[in-house]
């Protein structure tokens, strides 16, 4: 008998798929908790580095330190620029989102040395080059010594940045460097599951991500940004695009029935930064304007700003070219990447959904 499943039981929505000790999301209240600690007090406390060493220790049961990963991640960042010669060719051709994921898929594990450390050093020095690469520029060798988020815009930039644009961006990378079952990381623990390497399932954590759905929301919202303009185009540009029934980017949230809190802490980093150009002011009316129409608009249920609107103005105001945005963000996510397929491998089971056949069955013999 075929047996018709309603929308939220086609996405899965609400199904747990594994037991994890590495992030929760409760979308009614408005809660992220990373490792056993609130989003915005691993923000304000904790370094990049030092988020990533809860989330292997938490997926692996070891006892890293902040300054073991920090040494651990310098050291891959240089052994992935030496590979660079080999990681390229096969992005030739190709944007960055694209090339980004080609130089992905040829990483490999390095004998005697630790896979989740290679993957998530590799993925800064990738995108360092392919950025450089772009403005026809030679990559930058990284240093060991520098910190995750300062030594990624170092190898962006090929210049120094300042204390508060290093602040800026750890305080993202910590925001987004996991979130709870999202597609991303199903992908990561779907692939892991398996038994397939660290490297396979890591990869498919990438491709899930360059999904507009998922991680692909940061450009447009710049996009709309500069299609508004001005002040006084806000309330006419914004109620146009509402009539035509457009969405607008960096509002609304599949889990979030609130406010995303991620939002607020990167909010808090921009007005850190506001010194370096992000225009705050007008990104605020725009913000202000769109919550209050969506509130009139579906009062039942508005929809609130999630992390991709701060985002898009944060990773801007850094001077991060937007087609770098999808491989800036997966260079914070892949610390979640590589714990949860850790912890998938250690503790979990295939993964191996059914599902709903709404197809012709055969005709029964005679008929």
């Amino acid at each position: 008998m075929n047996i018709h499943l309603t929308k939220s039981q086609i996405g899965l929505d609400g199904v747990p798929a594994a037991e994890t000790v590495l992030s929760h999301v409760d979308g009614e209240r408005g809660e992220l908790i990373i490792a056993g600690e609130h989003v915005g007090t691993l923000a304000s406390q904790s370094s990049f580095e030092g988020v990533t060493a809860r989330l292997w220790n938490g997926a692996s049961k070891t006892s890293l330190s902040e300054a073991n990963v920090r040494a651990s991640l310098g050291a891959a960042r240089e052994r992935a620029f030496v590979r660079l010669p080999e990681l390229l060719p096969p992005t030739r051709g190709m944007g960055i989102v694209d090339g980004f994921r080609a130089a992905v898929a040829g990483l490999r594990a390095e004998n005697g040395l630790e896979h989740e450390a290679t993957i998530v050093g590799a993925f800064p020095v990738i995108a360092g080059a392919l950025v450089r690469r772009a403005k026809g520029l030679e990559p930058v060798a990284p240093d060991p010594n520098a910190s995750h988020a300062a030594d990624t815009l170092r190898m962006l930039r090929g210049a120094s940045p300042e204390p508060r644009e290093v602040a800026a961006l750890d305080a993202y990378f910590v925001t987004v460097c996991d979130h709870g079952m999202n597609a991303s990381t199903f992908a990561t623990r779907v692939v892991a599951s398996t038994q397939a390497d660290l490297f396979a399932a890591i990869t498919a954590g990438y491709c899930a991500l360059t999904g507009p759905l998922h991680g692909g929301a940061p450009e447009p919202v710049l996009e709309m940004l500069d299609a508004i303009g001005s002040s006084e185009r806000v309330k006419p540009w914004v109620d146009a695009a509402l009539a035509r029934g457009e969405r607008l980017m960096g509002f609304g949230h599949r889990v979030y029935r609130v406010r995303d809190p991620r939002a607020d802490v990167l909010k808090a980093a921009i007005e850190r930064l506001s010194a370096d150009g992000a225009d705050l002011p007008f990104a605020g009316e725009v913000e202000a304007y769109i919550r209050s129409a969506l509130r009139k608009k579906n009062p039942d249920r508005p929809l609130e700003t999630n992390v991709e609107f701060f985002t898009a103005i944060l990773l801007d105001a850094l001077a991060i070219p937007r087609q770098a945005f999808t491989p800036i963000f997966a260079a914070a996510r892949a610390a979640g990447w590589t714990a949860h397929a850790r912890e998938q491998q250690r503790t979990g089971r295939l993964i191996r959904p059914s599902s709903s056949y709404v197809g012709e069955m055969p005709k029964a013999s005679g008929e």
